[in-house]
C-alpha cells in the first residue's frame, strides 16, 4: 500500500481540525496564508490536502476557493487546478494606480473627520511599521504599511470605497513587491509616511494629497523595476 504523501508545509500550518471545521474557516485560513506570503504566487493549492487538514469534503474547500478567485487572489486553471494568482508587472502597476485613485478619493473627507483618537491610531501603526522595517521582515512591513495607510483613510466613513481599497490591496499583497525596494527607496518611503502622518495630524488635506502623490510615484518606480515575471 502506497504511503500517503504529507501535506505541503503551508497546508500543515493551517488551523486544522482542532477548530470547528467550516467553509468560512477554510476561506479565512486560505486568505490569510496567501496575504501573509506563506504561500507564494503561482503555487498550487491542493484541494484534497486542504480538505483533509480540516476534516472536510472537497466541496467547502472548492466553494472557499471560488470566493478567492472572485477576489483576485486565486486563479482557476483550465484543467481544474487552483493556484495562487501571479500578477504581471503591468498588472501590478495598474493596481497601484487604482489604489492611489481610491486613496485620493478618501483623503479630504478623512482629514476633515479625523479625531485625536484617529491620529493616535495612525501614529501607533507608523511606530509598528518603523519597527518592522528595522527588523527587516517583509511580511510585518507589508502588514503594518497597510494598517498605516488604512488608519489615515478610515475616518472618511466611505465604507464601500474602503472595501474596494481593501480588495485592491489584497491583490497586490501576495507578491510582496516592496521586498524588492532598495534601501534608499525604503528610506524614502519611510520619510513619506512620517510626512503623511504630520499632515494628517495637522488636518492639512492638501499636503496629505501631495505627499500621497509622491509616495505612489515612488511605488510605481519600484514596480517598474521588478522582473517582468515577478
Amino acid at each position: 500500500m502506497a504511503r500517503q504523501r504529507p501535506p505541503a508545509p503551508w497546508v500543515a500550518a493551517l488551523a486544522g481540525p482542532h477548530d470547528t471545521p467550516s467553509q468560512a474557516l477554510v476561506l479565512e485560513e486560505l486568505r490569510a496564508a496567501i496575504l501573509s506570503g506563506r504561500v507564494r504566487p503561482g503555487a498550487p493549492i491542493p484541494v484534497d490536502e486542504v480538505a483533509a487538514r480540516f476534516s472536510l469534503s472537497s466541496i467547502p474547500v472548492r466553494e472557499a476557493l471560488k470566493t478567492l478567485v472572485a477576489e483576485g487572489l486565486v486563479t482557476h486553471q483550465v484543467r481544474g487546478a487552483y493556484v495562487v494568482a501571479r500578477l504581471t508587472r503591468e498588472e501590478l502597476a495598474e493596481l497601484y494606480v487604482v489604489r492611489a485613485s481610491l486613496e485620493h478619493a478618501a483623503i479630504t473627507a478623512a482629514v476633515s473627520r479625523a479625531t485625536p483618537a484617529d491620529v493616535g491610531t495612525a501614529a501607533a501603526a507608523l511606530r509598528e511599521l518603523e519597527a518592522a522595517t528595522a527588523r527587516g521582515g517583509s511580511a510585518d512591513h507589508h502588514r503594518w504599511s497597510r494598517r498605516f495607510h488604512m488608519a489615515l483613510l478610515a475616518p472618511c466613513q466611505m465604507h464601500r470605497l474602503l472595501q474596494m481599497l481593501e480588495g485592491a490591496w489584497n491583490v497586490t499583497e501576495p507578491g510582496r513587491p516592496m521586498s524588492h525596494a532598495s534601501p534608499q527607496a525604503t528610506a524614502a518611503l519611510a520619510a513619506d509616511h512620517v510626512g503623511m502622518l504630520d499632515a494628517f495630524a495637522a488636518r492639512d488635506a492638501a499636503a496629505l494629497v501631495e505627499l500621497t502623490d509622491v509616495h505612489y510615484r515612488r511605488l510605481q518606480g519600484i514596480v517598474a523595476d521588478l522582473p517582468a515575471d515577478p
